[in-house]
């Protein structure tokens, strides 16, 4: 059966993928990951916060096939199993409790989501998920669990009876909204490694999460921000 991430801040589902193959990518290399930007009006004063989007609305907003191109076909949703899984080595992360483990804690009251495979190779996946609640909760809850998933160079992931070894280390990230945030994952099991790349990027109360192969996540991130946060008329 072919295991794939189904949340870019479920460590379980990602710790999974890396039974799927081996993957190699490199980060963008423009701005420094974790630094916010605020939209301002001309005047110098913050652009008022936009109210937070529907579930509906957010899934009208998920990129699609032909946001992709060719080779890229729609996968069913997984349902993650969250029992059975325990983080070691990781001091953040354990105080966060398991339940941030499996992408409990991220409790948004707005979401949508959508995964892609790609024909080019056994590892090419990309997950793209959209988030809406105020821009302050956004940027805490979402700012808090990547600081987590990247302050330990290295740690263990337990499902089961099944121990993933991961590192992780910030990667640098264009300045593509209000803030940014940016990872790359290593997970190895039974001699096998897997690179996972994970970008967050906040536009008001949206959030856009993409993750998956490095080069695809870099190939379309910036597409998925843009279709989460175009201007659309009333009615």
């Amino acid at each position: 059966m072919r295991l794939r991430t189904t949340t870019v801040l479920c460590l379980s589902a990602l710790a999974v993928l890396a039974l799927t193959g081996c993957s190699t990518g490199s980060a963008d290399s423009i701005a420094p990951a974790f630094s916010p930007t605020v939209s301002v009006l001309p005047d110098g004063e913050r652009a008022p916060a936009s109210a937070p989007f529907s579930s509906a609305a957010l899934a009208e907003r998920l990129l699609d096939e032909s946001d992709l191109g060719e080779g890229y076909t729609r996968a069913p949703q997984h349902t993650a199993q969250h029992e059975d899984v325990a983080v070691l080595g990781c001091p953040a992360l354990e105080k966060l409790g398991s339940e941030a483990a499996v992408g409990g804690s991220f409790d948004f009251p707005h979401e949508a989501k959508a995964s892609f495979t790609y024909a080019g190779g056994s590892n090419s996946e990309v997950d793209e998920e959209l988030y809406s609640d105020t821009e302050d909760k956004l940027s805490r809850s979402v700012g808090r669990i990547f600081e987590a998933m990247t302050s330990c160079p290295a740690y263990q992931v337990l499902t089961g009876s099944t121990a993933v070894t991961v590192t992780s280390r910030k990667v640098l990230v264009a300045r593509l909204g209000d803030e940014q945030w940016s990872q790359l994952l290593t997970f190895t099991v039974g001699g096998r490694s897997s690179v996972v790349k994970q970008t967050a990027v906040r536009i008001g109360t949206v959030v856009v999460v993409f993750s998956g192969s490095p080069g695809l996540v870099d190939a379309h991130v910036r597409k998925a921000v843009a279709k989460a946060t175009v201007v659309r008329s009333a009615g």
